[in-house]
C-alpha cells in the first residue's frame, strides 16, 4: 500500500540520475513543477541537452556519486542498470530522501502514478504496482473529465479554433471550453459535428445568417458575443482552422477588449498547413522549398484594397499557400506568372480537407485554373516544388 501526496516542489533541487528515454519523460513534470532540476549522467539525450544548454536543468556530466544525494528533496533513478540503480537507492536511503527507481518499483521508496492534467486539476493514479492498471483508469477519467469551473467562465468570450473540418482535429482545450459554453456562435467553417456534442441548452448562433453584408455582419458578431458575456454567459466563438489566420480573431478580441469582457484565444489547426498535408503535401521538405507564404486570395491581384505583393510572392521559390483564392484564381495564376513563377511548377487545390469529402486535383500552375473550374469553396490552393514531392513517391 502506498500512501498518495502531492509535493510542492518549486525552488527545490531533485535529483536525477540518467540522461535517457526514462529521464526525458520524467524531466518535463518536475520542471513543469518548478523543481530545480540536476542531472548526473555521463551523456544526455538530445531533448534533455537541449534542455540543459537553454539553462532549463543543471548537468553534472559524469558518474553518480553518494554525496550529488546531498541537498535533494527527491530523487529519480532513471537508470536499467539494476546495481547502479541500487547504489542511488542506497544513498537516498541513507540521507532520508524518497527515491523512484525505473529499474525496481517494488524497490523504490516512491512511486510515480498516471497523470491527467485539466487546467489547475491533476489527477494522479497508482495501480498497486501495475502501471498498465493506473494507465487505464487515468485514461478512463480523462475520456469523461470536463475539468472546467463554470463559475471562472461566466461573463467571458473564448475564441476557439476548430481545425480544417476533421472535428477531431481541434485542441484538447478547445474541445474542453466548448463543451462548457452557454452560448456558441458558430461560423460556416467550423466543424459541424461538434455542434452536435453540446449540451441541449446551449443556444447556438449561425453567424453565417447574420445579415447584413461582410462589415455590419462583423459588428453585429462583436456585438453578439459582448452583449451574452455581459449578460453573465460563457460564449465560445467557434471558427473554422484557427482564430488569427484570415479569421478575423484579432477584430474579436479587440471587440471585447474595449468593452471590459475577458478574451481566451485557443489556437486552431490552420487549413493552410493542415489541407495540404491531408493530401500528402509537405509544405516544406528539405532541399526543396525553405519558405513559406500563406495569402488570403479573397481580393484579386490589382485591388485597391489588396494588400498581398503579388509580384513579390511570384518571386519565391519556396510554397505558396493561397486560402480563399478560387474565385479570382484566374488572375492570381496570372499575377504569378507575369512576376516569374515558372509555368511548369507543381500545384494543387484541395477541397474540404480532412473531411469525408476531401477532393484533390493536381498539375502544373499553367493547369491549376482548368483544374481548380472542377472545384467548390472551401478549398486550398497550394503551389511549389513540394507538390510533386510524395505525389511521385
Amino acid at each position: 500500500m502506498t500512501y498518495p501526496l502531492g509535493l510542492r516542489l518549486s525552488g527545490l533541487r531533485v535529483l536525477v540520475v540518467g540522461g535517457g528515454a526514462v529521464a526525458t519523460r520524467r524531466i518535463p513534470a518536475l520542471l513543469d513543477a518548478g523543481a530545480d532540476v540536476v542531472v548526473v549522467s555521463p551523456s544526455l539525450s538530445p531533448a534533455l541537452a537541449g534542455l540543459a544548454q537553454a539553462g532549463r536543468l543543471t548537468w553534472i556530466a559524469r558518474r553518480f556519486e553518494p554525496s550529488d544525494v546531498d541537498g535533494a528533496w527527491l530523487v529519480h533513478a532513471a537508470l536499467d542498470d539494476r546495481d547502479a540503480a541500487a547504489a542511488v537507492s542506497a544513498a537516498a536511503h541513507e540521507r532520508r530522501v524518497f527515491c523512484v527507481r525505473a529499474d525496481d518499483r517494488y524497490a523504490a521508496t516512491a512511486w510515480t502514478p498516471a497523470v491527467t492534467r485539466h487546467g489547475p486539476v491533476t489527477v494522479a493514479v497508482l495501480g498497486g504496482g501495475d502501471p498498465r492498471r493506473a494507465m487505464a483508469v487515468r485514461d478512463a477519467i480523462r475520456e469523461g473529465f470536463v475539468g472546467v469551473d463554470p463559475a471562472t467562465l461566466a461573463g467571458t468570450v473564448a475564441l476557439v479554433g476548430g481545425g480544417p473540418g476533421d472535428p477531431e482535429l481541434i485542441t484538447v482545450r478547445g474541445r474542453r471550453l466548448l463543451a462548457a459554453a452557454d452560448v456558441v456562435v458558430a461560423d460556416r467553417l467550423a466543424p459541424g459535428l461538434l455542434l452536435d456534442e453540446l449540451r441541449p441548452e446551449v443556444e447556438v448562433v449561425d453567424a453565417s445568417k447574420i445579415p447584413y453584408g461582410p462589415q455590419r455582419t462583423q459588428e453585429e458578431i462583436n456585438r453578439l458575443l459582448v452583449a451574452h458575456a455581459r449578460d453573465g454567459r460563457f460564449v465560445v466563438r467557434l471558427k473554422g482552422g484557427d482564430p488569427y489566420l484570415f479569421g478575423r480573431g484579432g477584430e474579436e478580441v479587440l471587440a471585447c477588449a474595449s468593452a471590459g469582457v475577458p478574451v481566451t484565444v485557443v489556437p486552431g489547426v490552420t487549413s493552410a498547413l493542415a489541407a495540404p498535408a491531408a493530401a500528402g503535401i509537405p509544405v516544406t521538405h528539405r532541399g526543396v522549398a525553405h519558405e513559406l507564404v500563406v495569402v488570403s486570395g479573397h481580393l484579386p491581384p490589382g485591388h485597391p484594397d489588396s494588400l498581398v505583393d503579388w509580384d513579390a510572392v511570384g518571386r519565391l521559390r519556396g510554397t505558396v499557400c493561397v486560402l480563399m483564392g478560387l474565385k479570382n484564381l484566374p488572375a492570381i495564376v496570372a499575377a504569378l506568372l507575369d512576376a516569374g513563377r515558372r509555368p511548369d511548377t507543381p500545384a494543387a487545390v484541395v477541397q474540404e480537407a480532412t473531411t469525408g469529402h476531401q477532393r484533390v486535383g493536381a498539375g502544373t500552375l499553367s493547369e491549376l485554373v482548368a483544374i481548380a473550374a472542377e472545384f467548390q469553396p472551401p478549398a486550398v490552393v497550394v503551389i511549389g516544388d513540394v507538390v510533386a514531392v510524395t505525389r511521385t513517391v
